[in-house]
Formats: C-alpha cells, sequence, structure tokens
C-alpha cells in the first residue's frame, strides 16, 4: 500500500522491522490514523504515536524511559491493556540489528519530522522532577521534600484507588479473589498478631502513613499506639481519622523524622511498613540503631518493606525509572543484605515472611481501581500524574510478578530477648 507522505512510509518499514521478532498482542497507531498489527492474534492493546518524534526516539536511542516520558506527556498514548505496551521494555532492550540496518534506520528516523504544533514539549502539563538527582543524598530535608512529592499529591486522589483505609502498601490476600478492603484488613491483623500486641501497650509505627496501623491496632488491640509520617497531608488525615473514631486517648501522630524521636525504651513494639525504601542504604545501619534505641529489651520489630534481586542500588533502567519519576530517595536492596544489617544492629531475626504474589495482585488492583475512576481522578491532579501513577503501578506489579522486586515482612528482637514463640492465631 502507497502512501503520499514519505514519512509515513518510513515510519511503517521501521515499525515492520522492529516488531518482527515480537510475539504479543500489540498494535501500533501513527499519527495520520495508520494502524499495523504484527500477528493475526486479537489485539488487547494499541500503542498510540500522536507525534514522530517519540518515533524517531525509541528508534535511535531504544530506550524505554524514553517513550515512558513520551507518555507522561501526551506524544504517545495507550489505549487497552497497559501490562501488553509494558512487554516492550524487554523487546526493545534486546532486539538487534546489523550494521547496515543501522544506519539506515538512523538516517529514516532522522528524517522523521513533525510539523510545529502548540504545547508539543508539554501536552499536558508533565515536568520531570528537577531534583531527583539533589535527593539521593537522603538528608533530613530531601527526605521530607521526597516525601511531599510522593504522597502529598492529594488525599482524595489516594482515596480514589486505595481501600477504605488508606492502606498504601502491600495487601494480604487469604485467596485471590479476595477484594482488597478485606486484604488490607487481613495485613493490618497479621502484623498486630505478629507483633503479639497486648492491652496497654506502646506501640510505635515510623512512617504511619494515613494513620491505618495505628487505627486498627488501638481499637482492636487496646495499645497505645504512636505514628510519625513526614507528609502534612498524611498527618492531617490521620488526626481527622482518630477524632472520628473516639481514639484521642489511645492514639496520638507527629509529623516528624524517625531521627528526631528522643528517649530510649519507650515502645513495647515497633512497626515499620513501607517506609525504609527511602531510608537510603547508606542510612539503614542508623534507621536499625534507632529503633534499637527506642525499643525496649524485650520488644518486637517488624520491618515490612520492599527488596530486589540485585546488591545495593545501582543505575540501571528500574533504579533510574523509579529515582526519576516516582520515588526520588528511594533505594532498594537483597532481603538477605536487610537482615544482616538489622543483625549488626544487635537484632535476632524471629520470623520471615515473603508477600511478593500478594503485593502483585495488590498493584493490579490498584491500576484497575485507578483507570476505572479516571475522570475523578484528573479532578484532583493532572493527566500526567495520572499517567505515571498508571505505568509504575503496572510495571511494578510486573516486576513483582516476575520476581525481580519482592517485598519481606520481618520480625526480630533485640538479641538476647526472651522473646519466647507464639502461636498466632
Amino acid at each position: 500500500m502507497s502512501h503520499p507522505n514519505p514519512g509515513i512510509v518510513r515510519a511503517m518499514r521501521i515499525l515492520q522491522r522492529v516488531f518482527q521478532d515480537y510475539c504479543g498482542n500489540l498494535a501500533v497507531r501513527l499519527w495520520n490514523d495508520e494502524t499495523l498489527c504484527f500477528n493475526d492474534a486479537p489485539q488487547s492493546a494499541t500503542l498510540v504515536f500522536d507525534r514522530a518524534r517519540p518515533l524517531r526516539d525509541m528508534i535511535l536511542f531504544r530506550d524505554p524511559l524514553r517513550l515512558a516520558e513520551a507518555y507522561f506527556s501526551g506524544m504517545v498514548d495507550v489505549e487497552g491493556d497497559i501490562y501488553e505496551v509494558l512487554k516492550l521494555k524487554d523487546h526493545l532492550c534486546s532486539f538487534s540489528l546489523s550494521a547496515r540496518e543501522k544506519t539506515v534506520f538512523a538516517v529514516a528516523a532522522l528524517l522523521l519530522r513533525d510539523r510545529a504544533k502548540a504545547g508539543d514539549d508539554d501536552r499536558v502539563g508533565y515536568r520531570r522532577p528537577w531534583y531527583s538527582a539533589l535527593l539521593k543524598r537522603n538528608g533530613k530535608e530531601h527526605n521530607r521534600e521526597a516525601i511531599s512529592y510522593h504522597y502529598d499529591v492529594s488525599n482524595e486522589f489516594y482515596g480514589l484507588w486505595l481501600d477504605r483505609q488508606m492502606v498504601y502498601s502491600c495487601a494480604y490476600f487469604e485467596r485471590p479473589d479476595q477484594d482488597l478492603d478485606q486484604a488490607q484488613c487481613n495485613k493490618l491483623d497479621l502484623i498486630c498478631r505478629k507483633l503479639r500486641l497486648r492491652p496497654g501497650e506502646r506501640l510505635l509505627d515510623i512512617g504511619c502513613g494515613w494513620g491505618a496501623l495505628v487505627l486498627w491496632a488501638a481499637r482492636h488491640y487496646g495499645v497505645h499506639a504512636h505514628g510519625v509520617t513526614l507528609s502534612r497531608n498524611q498527618f492531617e488525615f490521620g488526626q481527622r481519622m482518630i477524632r472520628e473514631q473516639g481514639l484521642e486517648h489511645l492514639v496520638t501522630l507527629e509529623l516528624k523524622d524517625y531521627r528526631d524521636l528522643a528517649g530510649e525504651a519507650g515502645f513495647d513494639k515497633i512497626a515499620s511498613v513501607g517506609m525504609f525504601e527511602h531510608v537510603g542504604l547508606k542510612n539503614l545501619p542508623l534507621y536499625f540503631r534507632t529503633v534499637r534505641r527506642l525499643l525496649k529489651p524485650d520488644g518486637l520489630f517488624l520491618n515490612h518493606g520492599i527488596t530486589h534481586e540485585e546488591d545495593g542500588w545501582e543505575k540501571c533502567l528500574t533504579t533510574q525509572f523509579i529515582n526519576r519519576y516516582v520515588f526520588p530517595d528511594g533505594e532498594l536492596d537483597r532481603v538477605s543484605s536487610i537482615q544482616g544489617l538489622m543483625e549488626e544492629s544487635c537484632f535476632e531475626i524471629l520470623h520471615v515472611e515473603a508477600l511478593r504474589p500478594h503485593y502483585a495482585l495488590t498493584l493490579r488492583h490498584w491500576v484497575k481501581r485507578l483507570e476505572e475512576r479516571r475522570e475523578e481522578a484528573l479532578r484532583h491532579t493532572s493527566e500526567s500524574v495520572y499517567r505515571v501513577w498508571r505505568l509504575y503501578m503496572a510495571a511494578c506489579a510486573q516486576a513483582f510478578e516476575e520476581g525481580s522486586l519482592g517485598v519481606y515482612q520481618i520480625l526480630a528482637g533485640p538479641k538476647g530477648s526472651h522473646n519466647w514463640p507464639e502461636k498466632m492465631e
């Protein structure tokens, strides 16, 4: 089929070669509405190029991050199953061209040109976070800015896709078809039972989010619960929930960095759920020493956090994506390294549980709920923020399903303490 526009002809030839060995069920639609399918199976998703530039960049650089940024900025769109489009990541990084093909394709790609349009560089209000590289230092002020960047989008935005209690961490599914609200209740109760909470005990939740755990522990276990967060939005929401549930006598919150908590041995039990990913690898020894200082000699500490399959946090596609667009201060390590650091801080590891499949399912619930309420989401935030979160959570779901990311609950106590095992009923 011939086209009067030579740019379209070049684009189609390039795409046919790029997707020659692609096994997914993905269609590509160009800016003139020409659609290409690469196999006979039903297409579950369509990658839409509104402009020539992102296609040119995809060919010249084969960098999935450039394609992601084009999606955030509105020059590329995704219709249908976003998980299908995410399979492109590995394909773009692995497909090979001969030297002659590279030359021919580079020339053809360079010849792809767009007519100038208003807003080409800001089609949906997207701006890359300018300070993301600075936040890698993980100082107190930088951590505060990073937490604000991630969590202070708006409580209403998070409320559209989180469960009723606003739990922003891995749920615990007793069966795959269980609903998200019940699965998050399961998780909160699992933590309380692992910590063997008893009425009258003092519980500290480091990075308490919107307050779900401290509220649950006080209401169902009768403990005096204290939570700290760096997010003002979360703090104000949690304060309101405390008043509405009449738990002022049992629950307190502080807008405070965990490093600024004073005193020694002031808490019977300490939990940290989905927070230590923000600490920074170089600060983990201080983090665990601080927990050890605040915990009573016979207390218990539960650390719930994400890990990955590589030692340290070296530069790669995954780490760049997370730090550039979502968690400016996020750093992960192997679970074995985390346990080693805990032991160096005089903790004894009592119990370890992997929750990787649970987080994959949690994320799929979040993505589905966000997609279903897109129009409402856009009343609380920008199109670009919606796109960042949609792509980020879907990519994380795939990473957990593939095993490149993990999540573990590690229960520990001070070395030499008398924490006898108990059956969790």
